[in-house]
């Protein structure tokens, strides 16, 4: 597919640069980290990327986070960049850590070298391709998997940029660049058309995508397909051992679990506290509120952690502090908006 070589307007611009990133080399870095999260390392290739959990040794979720193969100049990826949002990767750092022996696997935090920018919307990638010096490297953006990735020269910075899946179907690329030349990338976007924008507006399109953020609809008390890990792509049933992997299968292959990541609209404008109970007609808890937020029509939508039994469709409510009783509607699993 071509990328149109006009932007659009409808392009937001997000700074997400407090989110975690750590580079792995070495010979055993693949390994090591394939040891330690859900999903399978050792089958990247140059290009690619991945979602994926670390756990606990009982299978619950200490972060969730993007890991991106890079090739060196042997042909052979030599490098993988983890990234988590600021919540989990305090998590997640930790564990590496405490179980990744740098002599074999060297970890550098790059967090605080690296600004990271968000470009999200329908013209995200013709005004990337605009932009940037050489378009034809942003072609495997148009059509790639999830977590595709290239390094592209953008007027004297090297970006790189990556395609991620939080905005549902949203276009949105993450840019990650060196600290140094933050300023100068988020001018460059804007003056090409982006519109800086806020967190409070990322995690409103987050939300109504339905994409779970660790430490609001997910925690260390979450199992990884509670949160919807197996359907987000972020667990393979192939790989070799991982830690928490022996809970992850048994609820994989022979049972389930009790409760999941649910999509709920809400009655009005009004919006449920976090943890906010959510009952049934005979007044019973069966869920509770997680991540909520307003859609475009000014209509509460939200994240909710709801129990299997509970059918699309369903009718419950929650109660304010006030007593005042407002309805909810359970209306699918949270990673298929």
């Amino acid at each position: 597919m071509s990328i149109e070589s006009t932007p659009t307007p409808s392009a937001l611009l997000f700074d997400r640069s407090d989110r975690l990133l750590m580079q792995f080399t070495g010979p055993k870095a693949a390994e090591s980290l394939a040891g330690l999260v859900t999903n399978d390392v050792l089958g990247l290739t140059g290009g690619d990327g991945q979602y994926a959990c670390a756990l606990t040794n009982k299978g619950r979720i200490i972060a969730d986070v993007r890991i991106l193969a890079v090739v060196g100049e042997s042909g052979v990826v030599d490098t993988l960049l983890a990234d988590a949002s600021a919540a989990a990767g305090v998590g997640f750092s930790t564990m590496i850590r405490k179980y990744v022996n740098p002599r074999t696997a060297k970890y550098t935090d790059l967090t605080m070298a690296t600004t990271c920018l968000t470009i999200a919307g329908e013209g995200a990638l013709a005004l990337l391709a605009a932009s940037v010096d050489e378009p034809g490297r942003l072609e495997p953006m148009a059509d790639g998997p999830r977590f595709t990735h290239r390094e592209v020269p953008f007027g004297g910075m090297t970006v790189r940029v990556v395609r991620i899946p939080d905005l549902g179907g949203i276009h949105a690329f993450d840019l990650h660049v060196a600290a140094e030349f933050g300023s100068a990338l988020t001018e460059r976007l804007i003056e090409a058309g982006a519109t800086l924008s806020t967190m409070d507006e990322w995690h409103r399109h987050r939300v109504m995508a339905s994409w779970p953020e660790w430490g609001i609809d997910m925690d260390e008390g979450t199992l990884a397909q509670e949160a919807n890990m197996d359907t987000l792509q972020a667990i393979s049933y192939k790989k070799g051992c991982y830690t928490g992997q022996e809970t992850v299968a048994r609820v994989h292959f022979r049972g389930h679990v009790n409760k999941t990541l649910r999509r709920v609209v809400y009655q009005s404008s009004e919006l449920p506290p976090i943890s906010a109970a959510l009952l049934s007609d005979a007044e019973a808890p069966v869920g509770d509120a997680r991540s909520s937020s307003l859609d475009d029509a000014q209509r509460g939508v939200g994240i909710a952690m709801v129990r299997r039994e509970v059918p699309d469709g369903a009718q419950l409510h929650w109660v304010d502090a006030g007593g005042a009783v407002h309805l909810a509607r359970v209306i699918g699993a949270a990673d298929d908006a």
